[in-house]
């Protein structure tokens, strides 16, 4: 597992870097850089990133040129939390058969590879520690925060995987993946809708788990 160099005591919250601000805020460690083949975002120099693959909203660019892609920024790679391999939302068995041969071909470029858990995901027979470098959570919001997930993902940090929550956009569901999940990352959109305004409630989020680690998850 990549050992960044940046507070671990709470999630980084990984987003698209939509001001100056925030684009400095990255700089400092407080923020991570994520992006889609589609979004067309420069990567700022020396941030932690990951790349995501654009299938939730059905933007994926198809296989060949995902690998393309990432091939174009491998040089980059030493900074990339992860890359994550083609899914299909709130379908585990889609997805595994969507990510079964991406897996070693993203990791091929480099790359630490993630794997989405979907929807009855724990129902899986299929061993894919081996075959991963992060587990990434995912599906339908129920499932998402279900037991069920919240026990991959430990199980993930357990075998020493990153463990990254999607769709994060509240202090609710960012205290969630930290002190049930156990996450180490988290992504969102929360910060699209006014970059500026919101960017000090998601640092304080941080802030606030970093202080109180126990902070009471129902509070």
């Amino acid at each position: 597992m990549l050992a960044p160099m940046y507070d671990l005591r709470a999630p980084l919250y990984l987003t698209p870097p939509s001001s100056e601000a925030i684009k400095l805020q990255m700089g400092d460690g407080n923020l991570g850089f994520i992006t889609t083949p589609r979004q067309g975002n420069v990567l700022p120099p020396g941030v932690w990133w990951a790349a995501d693959n654009g299938c939730f909203g059905d933007r994926y660019i198809g296989d060949d040129a995902y690998l393309d892609y990432l091939a174009g920024l491998s040089h980059l790679a030493d900074r990339c939390l992860f890359a994550v391999a083609p899914d299909v939302v709130a379908d585990y068995e889609a997805t595994v058969q969507r990510a079964y041969d991406m897996l070693p071909r993203i990791r091929a470029l480099g790359y630490p590879v993630a794997f989405v858990a979907q929807d009855g995901f724990e129902n899986c027979a299929w061993d894919l520690w081996d075959s991963i470098d992060c587990l990434f959570i995912g599906g339908s919001d129920d499932w998402k925060l279900s037991s069920e997930a919240a026990s991959l993902a430990r199980l993930a940090r357990s075998l020493w995987k990153w463990v990254h929550v999607g769709r994060v956009n509240s202090f609710k569901r960012y205290r969630w993946a930290a002190l049930v999940a156990e996450a180490h990352s988290v992504d969102g959109t929360h910060l699209t809708n006014g970059p500026d305004e919101l960017l000090p409630d998601v640092l304080d989020w941080r802030q606030q788990l970093i202080a109180q680690p126990d902070l009471d998850l129902f509070a």
